[in-house]
């Protein structure tokens, strides 16, 4: 028995959760009343010969266990050269697992790069919605153009999913990368927050704890149909941030005054519903209650896509204010944001191969004068309370003389656009690297500032955008030039909102920083 145990372990730590995965259990076969793919579909992390394709079975979503029994179930899944699917080029059957809330995730391989294709699951004789993926393009491939959507914050009660809509209608998308608030966590909300914000719909229940209670809260957002059309329409790169647990959350410690060992119970049971519902591989699979969510995707010789967890890893937080629980007013030694192991494997792969490097990031990275905004606050839960991680960031990318740096992410809930400065104290120093601050899908930015001037521009100079708005970022990437576009929606609280280009900037892969077109 003792033998066997360890066999078991050492293949899981050897990397072998797909085949443990895979492992046939005894097969149910239930006939379905209701849609079992009311979740949708969802595909991510593309490879040059391949990708992640997504679905989980809930004909009843918002009951428990999404309205199956407890009890394996066999999934057919089909990858066509043609929305048609008249020309099948791989097929075959996946199982959605009770203990992973019946959720599949299944790894294509062996397929030619740089190419579009649809997949669909289907079970009981009924068929998915259709979704369509493009694969990576080959190693050292020499590549035109790449198109990607930076966007997340997404709190469900607080506006529509109107962006995401707009998202599954950009044209020839190679992937989204979602950096995070995928969910939140809270109860429902009151008739106004803070006295002014509308609450368009609302969450179930209290505040989530349990695997269930996050279960159903990834069901009650999976199943918005601009949500589930923008899956369907692009491969998503997703990351996590602080609301798929709790706000705020830093390695083993919640923003209160938790126990760590208490808080670990509720960030494992988060993890694991964050896996579930995510595009992502087995080498995603949570253990010891988290997944390894930071890896690296390449895409040619293009670009280099680094993807990082800032969470999971990072040092005591500073206290924002009197009164917080599990944080310090100053610390004794220097901070970490990434954890020594995931800052040296950043290290390790930045490097001059690819004309740009991405930093997958959420969090604010840029240093950010708030002395003019109506509430001051320090900002410590981003990067401005972790001023010696930001300092070795900006050393790394400097001893690799590396000016093609570019940190795309969000969290602010406001578009910020401009760059990293080189000194630390000096916002007019020269760039170290661009940054590419996305706002929200719906979240409200909370800080009393109208759209249009943002009065804080003045106070930071090395920033050339600060608007607070809906919407996400649009990137057109190229050999000689990195594009974006400021995708604004001008509501989100009720249906019909549309999109416009509220500005572009463009950055070049030999000097750090933006320009306004």
């Amino acid at each position: 028995m003792m033998d066997t145990l360890l066999n078991r372990r050492t293949l899981i730590l050897a990397g072998g959760q797909a085949a443990l995965l895979a492992a046939a259990p005894a097969l149910a076969k239930p006939k379905f009343l209701d849609d079992p793919f009311s979740l949708g579909v969802a595909s991510g992390d593309p490879m040059p010969d391949g990708f992640v394709i997504w679905t989980r079975l809930a004909p009843k979503p918002l009951e428990p266990h999404g309205g199956m029994p407890a009890e394996a179930v066999q999934v057919g899944w089909e990858i066509a050269g043609d929305d048609g699917f008249r020309t099948i080029v791989r097929a075959g059957t996946a199982i959605a697992r009770p203990e992973l809330a019946h959720s599949v995730h299944v790894e294509v391989a062996g397929l030619p790069s740089h190419r579009r294709y649809w997949y669909r699951f289907v079970i009981d004789g009924i068929r998915s919605d259709t979704g369509t993926v493009r694969t990576a393009p080959a190693a050292g491939a020499a590549v035109e153009q790449l198109r990607v959507a930076v966007a997340g914050c997404q709190h469900y009660e607080r506006g529509l999913f109107t962006a995401w809509r707009h998202i599954s209608q950009e044209t020839d998308l190679d992937f989204v990368y979602h950096y995070g608030d995928y969910i939140y966590e809270g109860r429902a909300a009151g008739a106004l927050v803070a006295g002014k914000v509308p609450i368009v719909r609302r969450h179930q229940g209290d505040e989530i704890y349990s695997l269930d209670d996050y279960r159903l809260r990834y069901a009650l957002y999976k199943a918005d149909p601009d949500l589930r059309a923008a899956h369907a329409a692009a491969a998503f790169l997703p990351s996590f941030d602080d609301h798929e647990v709790e706000n705020n959350w830093s390695g083993d410690l919640d923003e209160g005054s938790t126990p760590p060992e208490i808080f670990l119970l509720r960030r494992a049971a988060a993890m694991q519903a964050w896996y579930e519902h995510m595009p992502v591989r087995a080498g995603q699979f949570p253990h010891s209650g988290a997944p390894r969510a930071y890896r690296r995707l390449d895409f040619g010789r293009l670009m280099r896509v680094n993807i990082l967890d800032k969470r999971s890893y990072r040092s005591i937080r500073l206290c924002e204010k009197p009164g917080d629980g599990n944080c310090v007013d100053t610390r004794d030694g220097p901070d970490t944001m990434l954890g020594e192991a995931q800052e040296r494997w950043l290290g390790e792969g930045l490097t001059g191969g690819a004309t740009w490097n991405m930093l997958a990031l959420g969090g604010l990275v840029m240093p950010f004068d708030r002395s003019l905004q109506p509430v001051p606050t320090n900002g410590y839960d981003n990067w401005t309370g972790y001023p010696d991680a930001r300092e070795r960031l900006v050393t790394m990318i400097q001893d690799r003389k590396l000016t093609n740096v570019v940190i795309a992410g969000g969290d602010s809930h406001m578009f910020f656009i401009g760059h990293l400065p080189s000194r630390r104290g000096d916002l007019e120093s020269a760039p170290a690297a661009t940054e590419l601050h996305a706002t929200s899908i719906s979240s409200n930015s909370g800080n009393g500032l109208p759209i249009g001037a943002d009065p804080r521009a003045a106070s930071n100079p090395h920033m050339s955008m600060i608007h607070d708005q809906r919407g996400y970022l649009l990137c057109d990437i190229g050999a000689d030039a990195w594009r974006t576009s400021i995708r604004v929606v001008d509501q989100a609280f009720t249906p019909g909102g549309t999109i416009n280009t509220l500005a572009g900037f463009i950055t070049r892969p030999d000097r750090a920083g933006v320009v306004r077109l």
